[in-house]
This record gives C-alpha cells, sequence and structure tokens, in this order.
C-alpha cells in the first residue's frame, strides 16, 4: 500500500460544547478541517489545511497516512470522512492509528481482471461493489483487490464468500454480489434464437 504525508498541528478542546462548535467554526473558516487520532493510548485533536487533504481524500487510491502531528510521527488510516451535505467541502476526518501487531478494517477498490464469457456472448459485465472490507495487518493489505472475471457466464455473478486472498479476512456478507454478468436485450434474443433452432 502506498504511504502519503500529511501535516497537522495540535489543537485544544474547548469544555464547554458551544465555546467549541465556535472553535470548529473559526478554524473551517480558515482553511483548516478538525481531525481526531483515535487507536493510540489517547486520541490526538489536531487541524489540517484542506489543501494539505486533497491528494488523500479525492483519489481512487487507498493509503497509509505518514500523519505528522507538531513534528511527531503516527502511522494511521483514514477512517471516516464527513462532506458538507451542499459545499461538498471537507467538516472533518478521523483517522485511526495503526498497531502493526494488530489488524484492522479498511475499504479495498476491486478490480476486475479478464474478459467474461458472458461479455463474449452479449452480456454486460457491471461492478456491483466498488469497494470491499477486509481485516488483516496493515502490511498485508493490498492496494486493490483483482477478481478474475474470464469464467462468468451469462447471467452469472461472484459473490464475497467466493473470494480469498492471502492474509485477508473478508468482512462483507457471503451473500453479496461484487460483480455479474447482465443480460442485455441483444444477449436475449441470440439466446431465443439459439434456443428456437
Amino acid at each position: 500500500m502506498k504511504s502519503i504525508e500529511v501535516k497537522g498541528t495540535a489543537r485544544t478542546i474547548a469544555e464547554r460544547s458551544s465555546e467549541q462548535a465556535k472553535a470548529l467554526k473559526a478554524i473551517r473558516r480558515n482553511g483548516g478541517v478538525p481531525c481526531v487520532l483515535y487507536g493510540g493510548s489517547e486520541n490526538i485533536h489536531f487541524t489540517v489545511p484542506a489543501e494539505g487533504l486533497r491528494n488523500l481524500v479525492y483519489t481512487p487510491h487507498i493509503y497509509v497516512v505518514d500523519l505528522i502531528i507538531d513534528g511527531k510521527k503516527y502511522n494511521a488510516i483514514m477512517k471516516d470522512i464527513q462532506f458538507h451535505p451542499v459545499k461538498d467541502n471537507i467538516l472533518h476526518v478521523d483517522f485511526y492509528e495503526i498497531d502493526e501487531s494488530k489488524p484492522i478494517v479498511m475499504e479495498v477498490p476491486v478490480q476486475m481482471e479478464g474478459l467474461a464469457e458472458g461479455v463474449k456472448a452479449g452480456g454486460k459485465l457491471a461492478l456491483q461493489m466498488r469497494k470491499l472490507k477486509v481485516k488483516a495487518l496493515y502490511n498485508v493489505i493490498p492496494e486493490r483487490l483483482v477478481v478474475n472475471v474470464s469464467h462468468l457466464g451469462l447471467g452469472k455473478t461472484v459473490k464475497v464468500g467466493e473470494l480469498h486472498y492471502e492474509g485477508l479476512e473478508l468482512m462483507n456478507a457471503k451473500e453479496a454480489v461484487v460483480c455479474a454478468v447482465k443480460l442485455t436485450r441483444a444477449a436475449r434474443g441470440a439466446a431465443a434464437a439459439a434456443a428456437n433452432s
């Protein structure tokens, strides 16, 4: 998995919630994003300039984050992100500190590989799940999960329970469909013509 550096500044948390809300508004008004790092001995509240998160957030890739807060480095992953419902700017990000000896849960992009039999027969290949949730030690997690679809016939699917990756535990429901070859009108017509001849 690739790594990316994000620099932040620690911030103190106001005791009263009204003061805290004011402080968060001020951070956002000045182009900052309030963040929290969980998973360590204590939660760390810090601020990152919105620009500093762009390459981490707006990308199809997943990263281990080299988080530098006031000069101190932490290994982390981005756990959760909140966007403004209208403006779509980043409101808040949660990071989770990685412990090399403990597994983490992370969503990994799915990549289909091969030409499905059903596509050759006129079907349409559809990716139903763009990401799968995996549990593993962070250094075992790949950048993407490759699913070979060459064997997929018309109307056939690949389910989570059929996939296996070394060192990874898939956390999604076993029956969930990852990808499918759907019958198109043309494929249905061809199948009907073949049945009638």
